[in-house]
Order: C-alpha cells, then structure tokens, then sequence
C-alpha cells in the first residue's frame, strides 16, 4: 500500500493551523531552512496572518506554534519561533520513518506521476536538424534538451509524443545535389553550394543520376538515417513521428492551411503578395505567404505543419528551436491563433549557443566538416553521459561554455562523475549487506521499525528524498532539465555526507542498521532515477 505524503500531510496541518488566525493573501511557505539549526521545516505564515489578525507576527507565530505542535503530536518534537515571526519545526525520528516508508512505498516510481488527474497530450518537436548536412553540437544540445524534457513530462504523468521535423523541401535541397554531382565530377560546388567534406561521403548517390532535386532528396534520406544512428548513439528516445516537410505540400497541408486563412479573413493581397495579418494578433508586422512569383514562403510551410499538429488533437505543442529563432516566437503564436489554434497552448523554446572549451580557449576539434563539431565527434570525445550531463546542467536559455577537460576528468570536480560514484558507492555498500539483509532491511521498515536519535545527516538525506516529487513537478512546469540535473547533485552530496557521517553495515542497534541500509537504497533508486530523466547512465561500479 502506499503511504501517504508526510510533506503533503504537513502542508495540510500547516494550512489548516494558520486558517485558525484568517486567510493570508497568499500561500504561506513551507521550506527547508538555509541553517540547519532553524530547524527541518520553516513557515512565514504569521507574518503573513499577522497584518489581518492587527496581532504582532511574533505573537501570532507563538499561537501557530502551539497549534501546530496540537495539529501534528508525536510527528513534531518541537515548534520554535525565530526572527519576525517564522515558526521553525523540528520533526521527530517517527515522522522520518514514515517518511522513508512513503519514499520506498514508491518504489522506482517515486517522484513520478504528479499530474495523473491534468493528464496533457503534448507533442515536443526537437532537434528537426537541417538534413542537409550532419548534426553539430548545437543540434547535440537541442537534442539533449528535447529529449529529457520528453522524459520528465512523461514520468511526470503526461502523455507525449516525439516529433522530427525534416526540412526536405524547397531550394536548399537542389544546391545539395547540385553540390553532390559537382564534386562526383571533382569539381567546386556551385555558389551558395555546400562545401563541407562530408558532402564526399555523399558522392556514390549521383551514379547514373543528373537531376539535382532527385540527387539532394536522396542525399537527405541517407543523412536522416545517419542522424538517426547518432541520435541512437547519443541516448535520445525513438521519434514517434517523422514529418516531411516535402510531404505537407504534396499532401494539400499547406495548400489547406492558406484556404482555411483565406475563408477565416486572416490574409490580404498586396504588392502582389499574400500576406498574413499577424500584427493583429501580436507580431511586430504582418509576414508574407504568397511571394508575387507564386512561390511559398518557409513561413507558408509552418503553416501547414502547425495545422497538421493541430488536427492531431494535442493540449499542448513544444517546439525546440535554434538560438536564431528569436523572431519566430510572435509570428507562429499569431498564426496558430489564426488558424483558430490557442496561442498559449503553442510554446516556443529558444536553444542558447554552445561553445567548446579546452585547455582553457575555445577549441576545434573537428576532424571531418572543417565548419563546425558533429554530435558524432563530441560523443567520441567525452563519452555520451558526460555530453548530455554537460548540456543539461544548464537552463536552456542560457549560453554554456562546456569545459572538455573537466568533462573528461574522473573526480569530484566533474558533477556528473561525483553523482555516478555516488551510485556505485551505493551499490558496494548494498552488495556488502548482501541481498538477504537488504530484503529484511527493506521488511523492517516497512514494518515500521525506526532507530530513534537520527544523526543530522540521516535526516537531511531524508528531507532530500522528500523534495524530489516538487522538483520534477518544477522542471516539468518550467521545461528545465537542468533543476534535475543540480538537484541529483546535492542528492548525491547529501549522501556522501550521510556515508561519511553515518555507519551503514555493521551499525548497532539492528534497528539502526536496517533504517540505513533501506535509506541507501531510497537514494540509489532517486539518484537512478535521476540520472534516468537527463538520459544519463546510473553506473553500479566505476
């Protein structure tokens, strides 16, 4: 059976204790003190009753204090006022029992499923590299960021699908071909032309072939498949759904799109032009659909896959786009409005620069495309885990300079190492117990056996454990991965701190011992988990 939230069932007591004294004008607090001696828990609920109640807040906080310490009995061994008006609880040894219970009640779960009942379908489109050439480190950290807010939303309860957008449509595929054949002939590609040197590896699909559309479209089939063998390398998740921009227009989506405008009243001639009246919804100015030459405009393809999207009845859209996509955010959320769509539910997510440091300067380590760092070489360089740890560690609108040397490196200084050896450090001390005594262990506690006189770091492990639900319910809210990435950090220092302070095989009593071994496998399996949210791997020895 699971056992019920004891932070959940604090927050409840505390809501129903401060609603005694009147109803504040927000929610009041309920967090862990910076200092360890404020206590496990502090609230500012009588500085926020105090100003209806025309009491002093540390007056008011000495009432809350009594009434919690009523509300909550023997979960509570004290109840203290400090500073203005904070009450700073001190939970009993009993209380951290049932805690630990609810953590191992979970099971590998635990942390998960927070919106069962708001349930979304999201599809979250990422990466959707330019096929006409390989992935590149900025495309490595789209595709670690996509691919781990996919994780999070699902474990977080939602339903997601991963979408590929291919850019198979339009001039830039004829210039490869043409590009393609030139160099078969051992020639220069032609101007505007690709000249990378992977465009050589290309050469065999111009055999018997002339046209430049048939050779480019070939060219984007085989690098697609070659995307996908490094995207498989790099830990990313299957795509449920490849679209072809190419297909949107052979298959009247985009022919479906401009008709629905037009019968809405949302385009306009002029110039010769079809435009789109995206100011009224927003944009900086209107944008073009129609050019006077009869040809499309890209934006005119957006168009038909966001009504392709929409048709596929999703809640929500997350889109993963470049760093120089910042003028695409007004003009899409106007247009899905326009084809009847909710803005809101249209999120655009801006992808900062990444810039490759060694030896304390900018480095080049490309060996093949000249221009720029495949995924592939980055990979080869510092490993998939640390590759996508690195990318992670930061929110996505931020810049990151990542440091091969401390990627590389094997010490505490690399986080992403430190938090692995925290799980295999674990995992020896649970093959040291030996399975038998973990499972009697586990039993125990379940039991509802607890030692009493926890030491301090027992009991911060535990609080650690405790904050993993909110921190995914946070990084699933605000699409950030990298909130898992320092909280798994400061779980595996609240561990090591435990392991250095704390005997954990041998401990006596056997009470003692039984609590420690179930608390180290509570952290194992949240560190595992984890690491499993930013596609990092959870090793049981390094």
């Amino acid at each position: 059976m699971t056992q019920p939230d004891p932070l959940a069932a604090l927050r409840i007591a505390l809501d129903e204790a401060a609603g005694a004294f009147g109803a504040p004008k927000s929610a009041p607090t309920l967090e862990r003190p910076k200092q360890a001696g404020h206590g496990d828990y502090s609230t500012n609920a009588a500085l926020l009753l105090a100003p209806g109640a025309g009491r002093p807040p540390r007056e008011l906080a000495e009432s809350l204090a009594v009434a919690l310490r009523e509300r909550l009995g023997e979960d509570v061994r004290g109840a203290e006022v400090a500073g203005p008006g904070f009450v700073n609880l001190v939970m009993a040894d009993g209380w951290y029992g049932r805690a630990l219970r609810h953590v191992l009640a979970a099971g590998e779960g635990f942390g998960g499923g927070g919106v069962a009942g708001a349930a979304q379908r999201i599809d979250v489109e990422f990466v959707s590299a330019n096929p006409t050439g390989p992935m590149h480190v900025g495309h490595a950290r789209n595709a670690a960021y996509g691919d781990a807010v996919s994780r999070i939303l699902a474990f977080h309860g939602h339903d997601v699908t991963r979408e590929f957008y291919v850019n198979d449509h339009g001039t830039q595929i004829v210039k490869l071909g043409a590009s393609i054949i030139a160099r078969a002939h051992g020639e220069q590609p032609p101007e505007g032309g690709y000249v990378g040197d992977y465009v050589n590896d290309l050469v065999a699909l111009a055999e018997g072939r002339d046209d430049p559309a048939e050779v480019g479209l070939a060219a984007v089939g085989e690098n697609v498949e070659r995307m996908k063998r490094s995207l498989e390398r790099f830990g990313v998740a299957p795509f449920e759904v490849w679209t072809s921009e190419r297909a949107l227009h052979l298959d009247g989506r985009v022919a479906e799109a401009l008709a629905a405008l037009r019968e809405r009243g949302e385009t306009y001639e002029s110039e010769g032009a079809t435009w789109l009246r995206t100011s009224a919804r927003g944009d900086d100015k209107d944008r073009v659909l129609v050019r006077r030459t009869g040809d499309h405009t890209y934006f005119t393809s957006d168009l038909g896959y966001l009504l392709d999207k929409r048709a596929r009845g999703f809640d929500r859209l997350l889109i993963v786009l470049g760093a120089d996509h910042h003028g695409y955010q007004g003009r899409m959320k106007a247009a899905y409005g326009s084809l009847g769509g909710d803005p809101d539910a249209l999120e655009l997510l801006i992808m900062q620069f990444v810039h490759l440091v060694e030896g304390g300067a900018r480095a080049a380590m490309s060996k093949r495309a000249g221009e720029f760092v495949t995924l592939d070489e980055l990979v080869a360089e510092i490993g998939v885990d640390a590759a996508r740890w690195f990318l992670l560690a930061r929110s996505h609108d931020t810049t990151i300079d990542l440091d091969l040397d401390l990627a590389r490196e094997q010490s505490a200084e690399n986080p992403v190492y430190y938090v692995q050896y925290a799980h295999a450090r674990i995992a020896s001390v649970l093959e040291k117990a030996g399975g038998e005594r973990v499972q009697r262990a586990l039993d125990a506690v379940a039991d509802g056996a607890v030692a009493a006189g926890l030491e301090g770091a027992e009991r911060a492990l535990v609080k650690r454990l405790l904050a993993f639900p909110a921190e995914v319910a946070d990084a699933a809210e605000r699409r950030a991965p990298h909130r898992v990435a320092t909280y798994a950090l400061e779980l595996a220092q609240d561990f090591t701190a435990f392991y250095r302070d704390c005997r954990v095989v041998g401990a006596q009593p056997p009470e003692l011992e039984s609590f420690r071994i179930a608390l180290a496998v509570a952290a194992k399996r949240t560190i595992a988990t984890a690491l499993g949210l930013l596609g990092v791997g959870a090793p049981d020895s390094m």
